[in-house]
């Protein structure tokens, strides 16, 4: 490491887009939008992640001695657990009760969104184990110097997470539900695949959702609009303040992505007489559509179903997009074709004690959620006997 040098960005003002994107961009083209500076920095620059939410940034960099940015984390130092969907509310609780201090803690995450991607950005060349371990390096002496209890890097990938337990991190395990793209021409070849019981029902809930007086818009690109972009806005408030209490984004951080990202962004929008009634904003990578909000104003039946569930599906058969995350948690996704894929996080925790009863809890976690994803995968809706696609 004697040729490279680390150092925290307070934010990520500190940092060109274009070095940070390099980074984040890794192998590919360009970043997946999570982890891009536009998205990341727009949740600064808005107030959603800052010190007065108990979002500190603490971004590492890795640079060669010329000062060019060869590898990047973001990082934030927080005083609470919230926002992160992946809980340790409970190891907290835990040290507290045995007299230790748990905030504050690093977090290695994109906040609010619990999407799998790369949290040790990389960029693409030679020597990206050693540029890699140079960021471990530096997380672990960031704990020590801010007198943390620990780092957190969550929904990273799993190829990182093999990784990181080869230097000492704890591993956890949580599942989410993905739908893949089987290479299927349409919604209905995708149908085909399902028990003849489940297809009947799915097209059934279609039908229901998509009585004649509602139509449903794609918005991407040119397409959005300042009155989709605020009817969503009121729909996200409105689901936000019942599951959450206080939502985590504010209409500014909207509206600066759709100033950055427009091309990146879908927006599912349910019309009725005139207006939009329900919406659900996705964000579109090299290969994945992610769903990330939904909310609406009217009740129909199933139509939370069509307006995140199935419109995503026949959003990525058209675009040949290889899978739809539709975001954290819903049992309720696996009758529609989406099935358990495992999650991964990656912990290293300072306080002996602390790390031994983690270790412990972590074990029984892990067959827990192994037993599950198991018997979830059991119940899916595929025919007997049908091949189950499989996500890379």
């Amino acid at each position: 490491m004697r040729d490279l040098r680390i150092r925290v960005l307070p934010g990520l003002d500190a940092i060109s887009p274009a070095a940070w994107d390099a980074c984040a961009a890794g192998d590919g083209v360009r970043p997946e939008p999570f982890v891009s500076h536009a998205f990341l920095s727009a949740l600064e620059e808005t107030g959603c992640a800052a010190p007065r939410t108990g979002w500190l940034p603490q971004h590492l960099l890795v640079e060669s001695e010329e000062g060019e940015a060869l590898a990047a984390a973001p990082a934030y130092l927080k005083s609470h657990s919230r926002g992160e969907y992946v809980f340790d509310h409970g190891w907290a609780d835990a040290f507290q009760q045995a007299g230790g201090d748990y905030y504050p803690k690093l977090q290695i995450a994109v906040p609010f969104t619990p999407v799998t991607g790369r949290r040790l950005l990389v960029r693409a060349g030679e020597k990206g184990e050693a540029r890699e371990a140079a960021l471990v390096h530096g997380l672990k002496e960031l704990v020590r110097l801010r007198g943390a209890s620990s780092a957190h890097i969550t929904f990273a990938t799993r190829e990182e997470c093999r990784n990181l337990e080869q230097l000492g991190f704890l591993l956890r395990m949580d599942r989410q539900f993905h739908w893949v793209n089987a290479g299927y021409a349409d919604y209905e070849s995708f149908l085909e695949t399902l028990a003849s019981r489940k297809r009947k029902a799915l097209r059934k809930e279609r039908r229901e959702a998509l009585s004649p007086s509602i139509q449903i818009e794609w918005l991407t690109g040119s397409s959005l609009s300042e009155e989709a972009w605020d009817a969503f806005f009121h729909f996200y408030l409105d689901t936000g303040s019942r599951k959450w209490g206080s939502p985590y984004l504010n209409r500014a951080f909207f509206f600066r992505i759709w100033e950055r990202m427009a091309d990146r962004i879908l927006l599912v929008m349910a019309r009725r007489a005139g207006r939009y009634i329900a919406g659900a904003l996705n964000f579109i990578g090299a290969e994945t559509l992610y769903g990330r909000y939904w909310g609406c104003i009217e009740a129909h039946p199933s139509l939370h179903f069509e307006v995140c569930y199935h419109q995503a599906i026949d959003f990525a058969i058209a675009h040949g997009l290889k899978t739809v995350e539709a975001g954290a948690q819903g049992e309720h996704k696996l009758a529609r074709g989406y099935m358990p894929v495992p999650t991964f996080s990656a912990h290293h925790i300072e306080h002996g004690g602390l790390r031994r009863a983690v270790a412990d809890y972590l074990v029984h976690e892990r067959a827990y959620m192994e037993e599950d994803a198991a018997l979830l995968a059991r119940l899916g809706p595929f025919r007997r006997g049908e091949p189950l696609p499989e996500q890379d």
